[in-house]
This record gives C-alpha cells, structure tokens and sequence, in this order.
C-alpha cells in the first residue's frame, strides 16, 4: 500500500481516499450521528468507526476497530481490492456485499437485522434475523431467527427457523439445526468436513486413510426432536454425523489436526503468535497465519484442494484393542 495522507475532519458527510486515520471516527455531537462515511481506496482507519451509513466503494480498506452502522454498511457489487475489518462489525439494519471481486474478510462476529454476503471470509459468527449467503466461508456458526440462504459455501454450524440451500455446502461441525425442513434442490450437495483430515491438506500432505467429507442426506441424517414445557411445544430438526463421529473418535482423530486449525482461524487478531502444524510437504514448518488459513478454506470451495470421500468403514478390532 502506498503511503496514506493523515485527515482530521468534522464534516457531516466523510469521503475517505489515501486515507490513515489515526485514531477513531465517532460522532462528538448530535449533527454527526446522521454521518455518513463513503470509502473510495486505500484507507487505514486505527480505531472503531460509527456512521450512519458506512459504504465502501473501493478497497484496499482497514478498519482496526469495532464498526457500527444505524442504517448500513453497503460494499459496491463493482469494488475490487481487500476489505479488512480486524473486530465486530454491527448494524441496527443491513450489512450487504455482492462484490464478487472484492476479498473480504471478517476477523470477527457480526450482528444486523440483515445480512448478505457474497465471496466474504468471516472467522467468527454471524448473527442475524435473515441471512444469504454466496461462496462464502465461515469458521463459526450462521445463527438467523427467521430464515437462511446459502448457496456454495463453508460454514461451521446453522441454526434457523428456515433454511435453503443451493450448490455445494460443506459444516465443519457434526451438526446443524432448523425448525422448518431444510429446503434443497437438485443441485445441492450437502458435506460435513468434521472428520477430514484437515491438517495434512493444510500442509500438502496425503491425507489419513480413515478421513474423509461425509456427504449427507437430509432425509436419512435428520433427527426430529420435540421439546415440551407447561406452555409450548417446538419442533427441532438436527442434521447430524455426530454417530459416525463418536466412533471414529474412538479412532484418534486429534492426529487430523482440525481443532487446532479452526480454533487458530476462529481466534483472527487475537492470535498472539505464529503456530505451524508441523512440516509440510516442501520440508518448512505449515505456518497458520489468518491469509493462509483463508486461503486454504477457498481452495476448497473452488475445488483447487480436494477432500477424499469417507468410506465409513473401520474394524472394531482397532477399537476394542485401546481399551
């Protein structure tokens, strides 16, 4: 990045371009709650930032501190470059980014009324009332309280009332769980990637023979559950392995390395120093740094990094010979 102009401002309305702030941007007076911070490039902003509306019309942007937004944060579907947001990011209404040449990346949670993300990275959770989500990859869990659309993505966890689902969508958990029957169609495949072998593919290494992506049906892997008090009855749908897991731990799967990897991505600037999974395959030390960790979990969305089938099969000699 080229070097940055220093700005100190007052305006009502800020435009941001070869900008470093140093320090945050919050309203000191009534007249500037109704702010709004239009981002045109290359800006650097060291603290939190409040505005109105928060839009960004060009990377390369960073935001070291929290963000909030009363109305929205709006990413242009044309804008290019890096968009960077090191803590949480919330709106009292909408977080919108259909930029698909736009790499975007959440080093945290975020909190709106509504979200929408296309082609983003988000190392914590979101949380939202409705959520759409397009290629994108979420370390932690999609938590929406009325309904969720996802088309070729990697998440941790769902949990909604209602959910659609379209392409290839991988959980990085055992489970997943809505109260409306999942919605697909025929182009939805649905994987769960808590028994790959994560680690050896982050170092370019074969993976371990009792691995694997375990694709699921929402059909034959739906647990109905009831849940009753005095009041209410509610209905809950988990969509689950978590059998398949129970045994194969009994395998040893801490060798796969997956905790340590999602608990390094999940942890974004909070990560106080540099860890390697060991050597990988050109003889260096398989460094997890958030770039690389993101750009491992992309790979695998777009096919580049491909993760052999579970057979789910296992001798339970291997078993009964631990104990």
């Amino acid at each position: 990045m080229k070097e940055l102009k220093e700005l100190r401002f007052n305006e009502s309305n800020i435009q941001l371009k070869d900008n470093l702030i140093k320090g945050s941007i919050l309203p000191e007076k009534v007249a500037e709650l109704n702010r709004t911070i239009t981002v045109q490039g290359d800006t650097v902003v060291e603290g939190p930032v409040y505005a109105h509306k928060l839009e960004i019309q060009n990377g390369d942007l960073e935001i070291q501190g929290a963000v909030f937004m009363q109305l929205e944060l709006y990413v242009n579907s044309e804008a290019k470059g890096n968009v960077a947001f090191k803590k949480s990011v919330g709106s009292a209404n909408s977080i919108v980014s259909r930029a698909a040449n736009c790499k975007i990346v959440f080093y945290s949670d975020i909190n709106a009324k509504s979200v929408t993300l296309y082609n983003a990275f988000v190392a914590g959770s979101i949380y939202a009332d409705e959520i759409t989500l397009e290629d994108c990859v979420v370390i932690g869990g999609v938590f929406a309280t009325q309904e969720i659309y996802m088309k070729n993505s990697i998440v941790g966890t769902f949990n909604t009332p209602q959910i659609q689902i379209t392409g290839m969508i991988s959980l990085l958990l055992p489970s997943a769980f809505s109260i409306e029957k999942i919605t697909t169609d025929a182009s939805t495949k649905l994987y769960n990637l808590s028994l790959a072998d994560l680690g050896s593919l982050y170092k370019g290494l074969p993976q371990a023979a009792n691995s694997g992506k375990i694709e699921m049906n929402t059909e034959t892997d739906e647990v109905k559950s009831t849940l009753t008090n005095e009041e209410i009855q509610k209905t809950l749908r988990s969509y689950t392995v978590i059998g398949k897991v129970l045994a194969a731990d009994l395998l040893d799967t801490d060798k796969f390395q997956n905790h340590f990897l999602l608990t390094a991505a999940s942890l974004g600037t909070q990560l106080l120093k540099t860890y390697d999974m060991g050597i990988g395959k050109d003889g260096k030390p398989a460094t997890l740094t958030f770039d690389k960790i993101r750009d491992f979990f992309f790979d695998i969305l777009a096919g580049k990094i491909e993760i052999q089938t579970m057979d789910g099969k296992f001798d339970i000699s291997q078993i009964t010979g631990k104990f």
